[in-house]
């Protein structure tokens, strides 16, 4: 999978323009909804406008801007639309964000907004107990953040996720593939990897000031420092950065528990693109 995010626009062809490039290359694309707390056009009409052109969503859905009704009712004009990928998130702040006045409205939380996407599908009903009908086709995901497990830590916020409903995990950007084979182990050591598919955050790294930045900024991230030396020892360090993540996604699909890769860079869709591209892991799948 890969990512892009809504454009400041209102019509179609800015949408497809930043996203067109990954048709044919990413299984399925991420809509991010109102990413750092910025309004822009809203994930589910940008989901919609990829769903049209051929590509397949994943709208992101935050329970910061939306309550239980508007979540609801956007599950089912998404199962309309044909977005049949849904992830569950909690929101960045809007204080964070370019309109901090703004009141966050955090009615649910997302294992309820996953709860709730479940029963939808499955039962056929809203949560009051309401018919739907036809019930929406939804495929739904959490996100996860890998860490280095010390010998006492359980995935608990993880198994809760699996029992609101989660489908799929999309993890937080993760390097350091030692971890991440630790990581596994112990969600194996728990049956999570028998129950959803973990999806491994990657992507091209602009450069070693990039990196540097991400180390202090973005929560759970941890980018070795191998990999920043590399960066700043190249000659042109953006081409560095994605050949480093055609190996990493090289050696991600050899790693047991893997269920894919998820490649973000904000703006940086040709790049992705160019990395899923440069893989060679499309021409190893057999033919449909």
């Amino acid at each position: 999978t890969a990512e892009t995010s809504p454009p400041d626009a209102g019509a179609a062809e800015p949408v497809l323009a930043r996203a067109g490039c990954l048709k044919g290359l990413a299984d399925a694309v991420n809509v991010t909804d109102a990413a750092g707390a910025r309004a822009h056009m809203s994930a589910l009409g940008a989901a919609a406008v990829l769903a049209q052109a051929g590509i397949e969503p994943v709208l992101q859905l935050t329970v910061r801007d939306r309550n239980r009704m508007a979540l609801q009712g956007d599950l089912l004009a998404a199962a309309a639309l044909g977005i049949p990928n849904i992830l569950c998130l909690h929101g960045d702040d809007p204080a964070a964000g370019d309109q901090p006045e703004t009141k966050p409205v955090y009615d649910i939380d997302s294992r309820e907004l996953m709860r709730t996407a479940r029963r939808m599908r499955d039962e056929g009903t809203f949560p009051s107990g309401r018919p739907i009908e036809p019930r929406p086709a939804l495929f739904i995901g959490a996100a996860d953040t890998p860490c280095d497990p010390t010998p006492d830590w359980k995935p608990d916020g993880l198994l809760a996720k699996v029992a609101a409903g989660a489908d799929f995990v999309q993890t937080q950007y993760c390097f350091d593939t030692g971890l991440l084979r630790r990581y596994l182990a112990r969600l194996a050591d728990h049956g999570i990897l028998e129950r959803l598919f973990v999806i491994v955050g990657i992507g091209p790294i602009a450069s070693a000031r990039s990196a540097r930045w991400m180390n202090e900024n973005l929560f759970g991230v941890h980018i070795p420092e191998a990999i920043v030396r590399r960066l700043e020892g190249a000659r042109d360090e953006g081409a560095e950065g994605r050949r480093i993540c055609i190996e990493l996604l090289q050696e991600l699909s050899e790693i047991d528990g893997v269920g894919g890769a998820h490649l973000m860079a904000p703006r940086q869709e040709e790049a992705i693109a160019e990395v899923i591209a440069e893989s060679g892991l499309l021409a190893r799948r057999p033919a449909a």
